[in-house]
């Protein structure tokens, strides 16, 4: 029998009809570290979480609507402090134990517990005081906070429901899947929740799975090459070079679900205690510094070298991916170098004999360091190495390992200039206030602030907590608007680029709708299925 190649074998593949059962595998790429939903902070635990939970109120991540889950209904009021919810009838956890308003309490109740110290509480905490939980009917709970949040609803979609008695052993669930077993460095399998209250278009009960297994691959080509044998269904997050490879090879494998919420970005150390020479932390102060510096980095070049087309130039801190709260209005910044030398020229930088300086007369050179081994990023910093040499500015790219550069980003601010990225998971703004508050240790360029150092960030702290206060999406939308104009004009970070979301799944794998939000491959898990591999036959 002879050998039919990889990609002629799918492109003779009949079409199938989904089929349910098997074991889909796929990998992550760090080991958990818990299982507790309600302790989630890294993502390979989230992953877990997002596969077994089950919620009152789950976000579509191909509409971007939500939807209700575990509670049938359910209503805000009292100017965004009390929300209700009416629950869905029959339903049963994994294990035919019956759900009701004890349940959904009992997890409220927890994760509203200081001493939990809960990351996926961190969100509803707009005032002082407890959150009051209370049980009004066998099925119906209410949740009322001590001060109103904003977009309170969407919240909920990363609160995973579990069983008032407990659940120590974390494998009791109402998502479509619970936990079966885990092999510490090796893998988590997952087993089809025959009690899950989810029926699909006509009737038929769901998940369609058996089983998902997730092995724990730190090493993306040894996951790549799995992939290839044909012993993993899915990778969830592809780099646009493995992308590229891939398409080449089997285009009908890859997926790309156009821009995402990741962004990568580059900012200078603002910070007074800093290190730094006086003079250096005035050019990193200036906006017409920042801005002219940003208006030399040609974003296009990044898309089309670094990430194979495979990205978007970025206009600001929310990418068109998040449908409503992107500020259209807002552009990319164009590369222009005469432009870019007009506003250092404004804040007193000449350019002589192709070196810029100062008033003082000091060469402009500086320091950007990024994380080593993260090719896309130290490809990214020689092409602006490039850039700015054109207008006269010395660049020092310094790859550090990632707990060294923690190191000097958050603790001791012993660097100039920081190339990093950045993952949204949140469309909300509340999901980014530990970024663009002034006293926020998030807030990069310089974290901690006992009061804005700025006006503009003073002005940003007064949107951001304006937007939080009401639930009037369409005032939060103006206010978010005008952050992002300001994010836009001032600089504190210079967006380069939105990453496209990219995924790869096997020929086998049916019902695959790639979204742009996490987790992008896997997202509508519950309605996967594997179809037979058709054979090949030989000639």
């Amino acid at each position: 029998m002879k050998r039919i190649p990889f990609a002629l074998f799918l492109l003779l593949a009949p079409v199938l009809w989904p089929q349910s059962g098997g074991t889909l595998r796929m990998c992550v790429r760090a080991e958990p570290k818990t299982f507790d939903p309600l302790l989630v902070a890294d993502e390979p635990s989230e992953t877990v979480r997002y596969l077994t939970g089950g919620v009152l109120i789950r976000l579509n991540r191909k509409t971007q609507a939500l939807e209700p889950a575990l509670a049938l209904s359910w209503k805000v009021t009292e100017g965004g402090r009390r929300i209700t919810f009416q629950l869905r009838p029959g339903v049963r956890f994994s294990d035919g134990t019956p759900f009701g308003a004890a349940d959904a309490a009992a997890t409220l109740r927890r994760l509203f517990d200081p001493a939990v110290h809960s990351p996926t509480a961190d969100p509803f905490r707009a005032g002082e005081g407890r959150a009051v939980v209370e049980t009004l009917s066998p099925a119906s709970v209410s949740v009322l906070l001590s001060a109103p949040v904003a977009g309170l609803e969407a919240l909920f979609d990363q609160v995973a429901i579990e069983p008032a008695r407990g659940n120590a052993a974390a494998k009791v669930t109402l998502g479509p899947f619970h936990l079966a077993e885990y092999k510490s460095g090796q893998y988590i399998q997952l087993q089809r929740n025959p009690h899950y209250w989810k029926r699909d278009a006509k009737g038929r009960a769901l998940p369609c799975l058996d089983a998902i297994r997730i092995d724990i691959q730190p090493n993306r080509e040894i996951e790549l090459l799995r992939f290839r044998r044909g012993e993993l269904h899915l990778i969830n997050k592809l780099d646009a070079e493995m992308y590229e490879r891939l398409s080449g090879e089997a285009p009908q494998l890859v997926r790309d679900a156009g821009v995402s919420l990741e962004s990568e970005q580059m900012w200078f150390n603002q910070v007074a205690q800093a290190p730094l020479p006086e003079y250096k932390k005035a050019w990193f102060g200036s906006r017409e510094f920042r801005a002219g510096v940003s208006q030399a980095i040609n974003r296009q070049d990044l898309c089309r070298i670094v990430f194979r087309g495979r990205a978007h130039p970025a206009a600001g801190p929310v990418s068109a991916a998040n449908r409503f709260w992107f500020n259209q209005s807002l552009k990319p910044h164009a590369c222009n170098p005469p432009e870019a030398l007009r506003l250092l020229q404004r804040a007193g930088f000449r350019m002589q004999a192709g070196v810029l300086s100062d008033r003082a007369g000091n060469a402009v050179e500086f320091s950007v360091i990024t994380n080593s081994g993260n090719k896309q990023r130290e490809k990214m910093a020689a092409l602006i190495q490039q850039d700015l040499k054109k207008i006269g500015i010395r660049l020092n790219v310094v790859a550090l390992d990632f707990p060294s550069l923690i190191e000097r980003i958050a603790r001791t601010w012993n660097y100039e200039a920081c190339l990093l990225g950045l993952v949204n998971v949140d469309l909300d703004p509340n999901g980014q206030m530990n970024v663009w508050l002034s006293s926020a240790s998030n807030h990069q360029w310089n974290p901690s602030q006992a009061f804005p150092a700025t006006p503009w960030e003073a002005e940003i702290d007064r949107l951001m907590k304006g937007q939080a206060a009401t639930v009037d999406n369409a005032k939060r939308k103006t206010l978010f608007d005008a952050v992002q104009k300001i994010a836009w004009e001032q600089a504190p970070f210079l967006y380069l680029v939105n990453r496209n979301a990219l995924a790869a799944a096997a020929p086998e794998v049916g019902n695959l709708q790639v979204s742009a939000l996490h987790p992008q491959a896997f997202w509508n898990a519950d309605e996967l299925c594997l179809n037979p591999r058709p054979r090949a036959k030989g000639r």
